[in-house]
Formats: structure tokens, sequence, C-alpha cells
């Protein structure tokens, strides 16, 4: 019982991850009224046309549920306000996306028809389809949050202490930039819907990190992380 008292002690900043609830019951309520059924504008660039299908990209956009949670948890173990930051970036970010989604109700209309019997990734994607409606893309989540994980990531003195942290740094950028790409390759969302998502994420990376994102001094960087760290949760 003490050990379980000491564990809920230490990490009693998890508590902020309970903000799921809020973004679940809410994009839930999104997705029961925003529907065929249900005006909504159509986000569909000329772009979207020209990028070809490729169920093979379900992969990366799958890994997106596992490359988040990993580094939500990795933090929230190892550096408390590492971990605020990339919540503070996420939550703001999804938060924003909600409201986007409930004044102004969009979505796509360019998912091709699948045969799903033609690989195990087209089954994959089927599935998706089925379960995820193709509402609520403006801007996208899946980006976003992809591109919050990046940036904590890149911005971590603890990776980049560990013996395999420039790696680590390499493989996350990279996980990030295939994840955005997938959700164009496979119909999910527009051209629009990733540009709007990086817009979303360079503005919120100045109020969460406090500095700008292409600033070269290390020790400058450090400095006003802090600064923006103690700002943010004074």
């Amino acid at each position: 019982m003490d050990k379980i008292k000491k564990f809920i002690q230490r990490y009693r900043h998890a508590w902020i991850l309970s903000y799921a609830l809020i973004y679940i019951t809410w994009f839930s309520y999104l997705e029961k009224t925003i529907n065929h059924q249900v005006s909504f504008h159509v986000m569909h660039a000329a772009l979207d046309d020209k990028i070809p299908f490729c169920e093979y990209f379900i992969i990366p956009y799958m890994l997106w549920f596992v490359y988040v949670a990993v580094a939500v948890l990795y933090f929230m173990f190892k550096n408390r306000d590492d971990f605020y930051r990339l919540c503070a970036f996420l939550f703001s970010g999804m938060t924003i996306s909600l409201i986007i989604c409930s004044v102004f109700p969009n979505g796509t209309d360019f998912r091709p028809i699948l045969d799903p019997a033609k690989n195990i990734f087209t089954r994959i994607v089927a599935w998706l389809y089925r379960t995820d409606t193709c509402t609520n893309v403006f801007p996208s989540i899946h980006c976003y949050n992809s591109i919050g994980v990046a940036i904590a990531v890149l911005h971590s003195q603890d990776i980049a202490a560990s013996k395999h942290g420039r790696l680590v740094k390499c493989a996350s950028t990279i996980l990030a930039i295939l994840i955005c790409m997938s959700t164009m390759a496979l119909k999910q969302h527009s051209v629009y819907d990733v540009a709007g998502a990086i817009i979303l994420a360079s503005i919120v990376f100045e109020f969460t990190y406090g500095y700008p994102l292409l600033q070269r001094s290390p020790q400058d960087r450090h400095a006003q992380r802090e600064h923006a760290t103690e700002r943010y949760w004074r």
C-alpha cells in the first residue's frame, strides 16, 4: 500500500490526462451529430485528387496511436516539465480543433470504393472507414499530434543525452512525416486539413514552448523554455 501511495504521489501530475474524457465525449458527440444527413463544409482541394490512394500507409496511420501514447507516458515518467509542455501543446490544439468542428462543421467526400478482399491492408482501411466517419477532419488531429510529439522528442534533453538519442529523434521525425502523409494517402484527410494542422501547430508552439521554432542557440532555447514552463504553469 505504501508503494502505491508513493507511486501516486510521485506521478500525481498524471491527473492532466483526464482531459481525454472531455475530448472523447465532445468528439463522439460531433461524430454523431455531423454526418451525411447534416450539411457540412467539404474540405476538398484539387491536389487531393492528384494524390494516389495507397493502402500500405495504414501502417504509419495506425502507429500514430502507439507513437502518441508512448511519448506521453515516457515524458510522464521521465520529465514532468516536458510532460506538461507536451500535454499543453496536444490538449490546446485538440480543444481548438473541437471548437472549429463545432462552429464550422466539415468533412471530406473523396474516399475511394475499396475491395477488402484485396489484401490485409485494404481490409484494415475498410474497417477504419466503417468506424471513423469522414467528418470533423479540419484540422487533422493525426497530423497535429504527430507534430507535437516530434517537437517534444526533438527538444528533449533526456533523449538527447541518451545513448541512441540521435537515432530516436530521427526515427520520431520520420514517423511523424509518414503519419502526416498517410492521412492524405488513405483519403482520410484533405491537404487543407494537413495545412491547417501545421498552421495551428506553429501558433500553439509559441505559447507552449515560448521561443521561435527555428532559434539556433541551445542555451537560449533552454533558458526560454524554462521561462515558458514557469509562465504557463504558474
